[in-house]
């Protein structure tokens, strides 16, 4: 049995060591290019770093798969031997955070024969007067936030479905925008929390992006799927799916039908 309030200890403690370098407060961060467009900051590698030790620490029988740290699924000895996973974002919405915009969290997600047991958000730059934001959920017990349990988008009509994004194209002009932050966990949360109705990405993404706020969706009552609909699996050797798809139960079928066509050219361009 893992100790759960040790978890969350860690987790705040990750989301404290990330807020010491972040520039919404003042602080100087280094930051570089890992790819084009693809940035990262010294703050995610601090984080990357005290998880992997705190985590391993905590579980020792569990893998490791994280978006900071070469993957060792090749290795005999490596994630994919196991049937435990810790599944980490150290800083998800990276471009929020070096920005010292509030639109980012560490993301932690116990994963279990592909499956996610345990996930968890911390955003402490969000709701500074209540200390931050701490998402939880524990698979088959529900979905939390600050202690208050969620209880997800029940919306039923597709049309005005509210979503979080900068811009709709012209075939979902009938959607409504919402205000957007730049981690995608923060924004499957938001259709946890009932601030938003429809989440989707229509492009290839990680395991370690969505894990955590997938389970805070479905254990609040949301639909989470990949962009066809299909099932998300985890620990897989090539951890990428392709796209995600939160939304109320309701309108999850007239999404996945409103983004097929797109979704189909799409995941063969980028494959």
């Amino acid at each position: 049995m893992i100790d759960l309030p040790r978890l969350e200890a860690i987790v705040r403690e990750a989301g404290r060591i990330a807020m010491a370098s972040w520039p919404g407060d003042g602080h100087a961060l280094e930051v570089w290019d890992k790819s084009p467009d693809n940035p990262v900051s010294a703050a995610d590698l601090a984080v990357d770093a005290f998880l992997r030790r705190e985590l391993a620490a905590l579980l020792p029988a569990a893998g490791w798969l994280s978006e900071e740290t070469a993957d060792d699924a090749d290795d005999a000895t490596g994630r994919l031997e196991g049937g435990l996973l810790w599944l980490v974002d150290p800083i998800d919405g990276t471009k929020d955070f070096i920005k010292g915009r509030s639109g980012w969290a560490v993301s932690v997600a116990l994963i279990c024969e592909g499956r996610p047991l345990l996930g968890l958000l911390c955003a402490p730059a969000r709701r500074p007067e209540e200390g931050g934001e701490l998402w939880f959920a524990e698979a088959g017990k529900g979905a939390w936030r600050n202690g208050v349990r969620l209880a997800a988008s029940s919306r039923a009509q597709f049309s005005g479905a509210r979503v979080p994004a900068d811009a709709l194209p012209r075939p979902d002009s009938d959607l409504t925008l919402v205000d957007k932050p730049n981690s995608i966990a923060l924004r499957i949360a938001m259709v946890a929390a009932d601030e938003a109705d429809l989440v989707a990405t229509l492009r290839w993404g990680w395991e370690w992006d969505i894990g955590a706020a997938a389970l805070i969706a479905r254990e609040a009552g949301a639909t989470v799927t990949d962009a066809f609909g299909g099932a998300l699996n985890y620990n897989k050797r090539d951890p990428r799916a392709f796209g995600v798809l939160a939304t109320s139960p309701g309108i999850h079928a007239d999404a996945v039908n409103r983004l097929a066509e797109r979704a189909r050219a799409l995941s063969i361009a980028g494959e």
